[in-house]
């Protein structure tokens, strides 16, 4: 889990909308944000690497200077802007009002060669470039996951985020650093998992759903490397790890509920959420009954 966002320290408390905080998120830290008009300044050094993206957009003109740095870019949907860990100081200046922005803030181990599980030089890791605006469309899926989980939580948030940081940090390798990766991907990464594995992987999530299942253990159980079973997962199961472990948790909620032997707030601790609402709002979502009427229904 990381700490408060490094982001916090630039922009403060002023139009935090939501937050990663207290989410046991791993491989990144989030938080959407409005933007007023007018400008920020920080000074010292950024600790991560920051990647905004604007989630719900407007006219609004964003100018960034650092240094000799500088660009402009219209605060449309989409817009993103990356900063590289290391920048020291700087303003933005925005000339309208911006309704959503998320700021991802990505650590330095997420850039570890052995985290990206690829085949380069650590020089080309480290050469990822300060950006102006631009538009990536799968980074600018990525953070709508990201939003979406935010203003909406699910039982395998911190799953999902998980996997979002390997696939954010992995796409701007691939597009944003001085040299092109020389990445390798193994047999096992592009067929899949084999029977063996993916049964001892499934076995491993079902006896764990109350537990805090990350990437990194199921990687282990299947003796992958995070990078690499995350891809060979959704090729043997037809759906991602975060997504699969969502349902079977949704499976395990109504069976507890059909029990009616522990308290709705002890079912959604149990299922990893952090409060009984976010259990409702999400249970509600997915099958249309929120948990009480489900269990009333089923005890009928």
């Amino acid at each position: 889990m990381l700490n408060q966002a490094p982001s916090f320290e630039k922009y403060g408390s002023s139009g935090l909308l939501a937050s990663s905080e207290g989410r046991d998120w791993s491989g990144l830290s989030a938080e959407l944000r409005s933007h007023n008009d007018g400008v920020v300044a920080w000074t010292g050094n950024q600790r991560a690497t920051e990647v905004c993206v604007c989630i719900n957009g407007s006219r609004s003109i964003v100018a960034r200077h650092s240094g000799a740095l500088r660009d402009r870019t219209v605060a449309a949907r989409g817009a993103t802007w990356l900063s590289p860990a290391g920048l020291h100081g700087g303003l933005i200046d925005i000339s309208d009002p911006v309704p959503e922005i998320l700021h991802i803030q990505l650590p330095a181990a997420q850039f570890s060669l052995n985290g990206l599980d690829v085949d380069m030089d650590q020089s080309v890791v480290e050469s990822l470039r300060y950006e102006s605006g631009f538009h990536d469309p799968l980074l600018a899926e990525i953070a709508y996951a990201l939003a979406s989980e935010l203003q909406t939580e699910t039982s395998a948030g911190a799953l999902l985020a998980e996997t979002l940081a390997a696939a954010l940090a992995a796409r701007l390798i691939q597009n944003h650093c001085g040299l092109p990766p020389t990445g390798t991907t193994s047999a096992v990464a592009r067929q899949g998992l084999d029977q063996r594995r993916l049964s001892r992987v499934l076995g491993f999530i079902e006896d764990n759903l109350e537990d805090d299942l990350t990437i990194d253990r199921l990687a282990a159980v299947a003796c992958l490397s995070r990078f690499h079973f995350v891809r060979a997962f959704k090729a043997a199961a037809g759906r991602s790890p975060h997504r699969y472990v969502s349902e079977k948790r949704l499976d395990r909620a109504k069976t507890l509920l059909a029990r009616a032997d522990r308290s709705l707030v002890d079912i959604a601790l149990t299922l990893q959420f952090s409060c009984q609402a976010n259990f409702t709002r999400a249970f509600r979502q997915a099958t249309g009954q929120t948990p009480g009427q489900y269990r009333r229904s089923s005890a009928a």
